[in-house]
């Protein structure tokens, strides 16, 4: 029988992260609450708010409402609504793929460190992973040679992360260009997981790889960039025929998303409303991301980090030798703070912050992350 691997990092932010004071671990902005999503809608969200309460939770269209799938599909050029799949959350988007792509080959291959659950299924499902490990000295950039040479050794599918979970770091263009062409040539597949596209500081969005190659299937929530996690609502985009037979999936997984979160997604996705919640994300993420650089300066060489381009995280390399695992269990315990310990990801010494919370929240919890380094080292000397 094949052993079952955990899937570590969602166990331990959903058993503590409604036990501590500061919840440092998320990698979105601060949710939006239903009032501000529907003020935000103007005319459209009074509307809803005043059918609120007459909704009737009724089984919605399984794959998404009509109009969900075509305000989804019109994000992705060359996209029509028979081209989208909505879904409870990215994580069913991803799961369906997996299980589909997985009839086509069981060899798959994952740039690391990412976003683990594609990985752990992988392996619970008795596939063979295939690891290309992004070098931190070289910004958390993929090597287009180690994504061919993947291939080259019989992987069918290529999962990558990008923007990246937990880098925050943006694949360059060459080397997504690159990477597209070797899929290309090998007739495999790409399955790029753009969770964090949108909330990039510098408002430039990033490029999806949908359109790249003929065998791309795109992954996506409402959780990162747009501050609605709660909703659970994500999609998979990939051609027609694929997205028809990853819908007949989710009928033995969900059936259908709440039809109140349908309807929400649906005024999220309004051009307009959509303008402004990024707007929001990029704004709380820009000046969040200067306060983390700022703390990090402050702090005596005990952290180095690469800027993340997009998402409030970052992936802090820390001073010492104390297991990441025992420094996240010290924080939450001693200091009342969740971090995610780097080993979730298969990096050692360090760990990801979260920095998209309000700013007294994300000022308290640091100082207490501080803290307990400061008292670690004293332990030491």
């Amino acid at each position: 029988m094949t052993a079952f691997f955990p899937f570590e990092m969602e166990r331990w932010q959903s058993t503590h992260e409604h036990r501590v004071r500061f919840n440092l671990s998320e990698s979105g902005v601060h949710p939006l609450s239903t009032r501000e999503l529907l003020a935000m809608a103007g005319e459209e969200g009074r509307a809803v708010e005043e059918a609120f309460l007459d909704i009737r939770h009724v089984y919605g269209q399984s794959n998404g409402s009509d109009l969900l799938r075509e305000r989804i599909a019109a994000l992705y050029p060359g996209a029509g609504p028979d081209s989208v799949l909505v879904t409870v959350g990215g994580a069913e988007a991803n799961f369906v793929t997996l299980w589909r792509l997985l009839e086509e080959g069981s060899d798959w291959a994952a740039i690391l460190p990412t976003y683990m659950q594609i990985p752990g299924m992988v392996r619970n499902l008795g596939g063979t992973l295939h690891e290309i490990h992004l070098q931190e000295e070289e910004r958390w950039q993929p090597d287009p040679d180690d994504v061919r040479r993947a291939f080259e050794a019989g992987a069918r599918a290529l999962l990558i992360t990008n923007p990246g979970n937990p880098t925050g770091i943006r694949v360059d263009p060459e080397r997504r260009a690159a990477i597209a062409a070797h899929a290309e040539h090998h007739g495999a597949w790409i399955v790029a997981d753009e969770v964090y596209s949108g909330a990039e500081a510098d408002g430039v969005t990033t490029p999806s790889f949908h359109g790249t190659a003929s065998r791309v299937v795109v992954t996506q929530s409402l959780s990162k960039a747009y501050g609605l996690p709660g909703l659970r609502v994500g999609w998979a985009v990939a051609n027609p025929e694929l997205a028809d037979d990853l819908w007949s999936r989710t009928d033995y997984t969900t059936i259908t998303p709440s039809t109140l979160s349908d309807r929400l997604a649906t005024v999220a996705l309004e051009p307009t409303v959509r303008s402004r919640i990024l707007t929001r994300t990029r704004e709380i993420i820009a000046a969040n991301r200067e306060r983390m650089a700022q703390w990090v300066a402050e702090q005596d060489d005990r952290f180095s980090y690469h800027p993340p381009d997009a998402g409030a995280i970052a992936f802090l390399r820390y001073r010492g030798t104390t297991p990441s695992g025992e420094v996240a269990e010290r924080l939450r315990v001693e200091e009342s703070v969740l971090v995610v310990p780097g080993a979730q990801f298969g990096v050692e010494g360090t760990i990801r912050v979260g920095f998209g919370p309000p700013r007294d929240e994300l000022d308290a919890g640091l100082a207490r992350v501080e803290a307990l380094f400061h008292r670690m080292e004293n332990e030491r000397a």
